[in-house]
């Protein structure tokens, strides 16, 4: 009988390999006060949008397993584009006798009660919206509680 050599071990696979990731930029948002429109009223003037960043790497396999990930280039596709909310600053000068509740800015009437026009509440008064909450929502009119009633 002849004695049985060792086996012989493969020597690792090595490989390199190129990978593209893409990754959001997210985009920002910027307020913008703007005195024409009646304060406390918002809008978005111009709506974001996100980026796109490609990330280039060069991956290195051993006998198929990651073991090692280095970024070569990345290259914005796409720029993200800020959002623009626009807020109103206008006050309009209450008419009448200093009949307006302090907790809310222009002229809110004080009253038992008071409701958005056009909603489904009963009166007795009425305030036509948007109407911004300076103090206590005394009247309920902030559903949302974001500072704003009768939006």
């Amino acid at each position: 009988m002849q004695p049985t050599a060792p086996p012989v071990s493969a020597a690792p696979v090595t490989v390199k390999r190129t990978v593209i990731e893409t990754k959001t930029i997210p985009f920002k948002k910027r307020t913008a006060l703007d005195s024409s429109v009646p304060k406390g009223q918002k809008s978005i003037t111009k709506r974001g949008v996100n980026g796109v960043r490609r990330l280039t790497y060069e991956v290195t396999l051993v006998d198929g397993v990651q073991t090692a990930k280095r970024l070569v280039k990345q290259v914005v596709s796409t720029q993200p584009v800020t959002q623009i909310t626009t807020v109103g600053t206008k006050v309009d000068e209450p008419s009448g006798g200093g009949g307006c509740d302090p907790n809310y800015s222009g002229c809110v009437p004080i009253a038992s009660d008071v409701d958005c026009a056009g909603g489904s509440g009963n009166g007795p008064e009425y305030v036509q919206g948007p109407v911004t909450v300076i103090g206590s929502d005394i009247y309920g009119l902030d559903a949302d509680h974001d500072g704003i009633g009768c939006e």
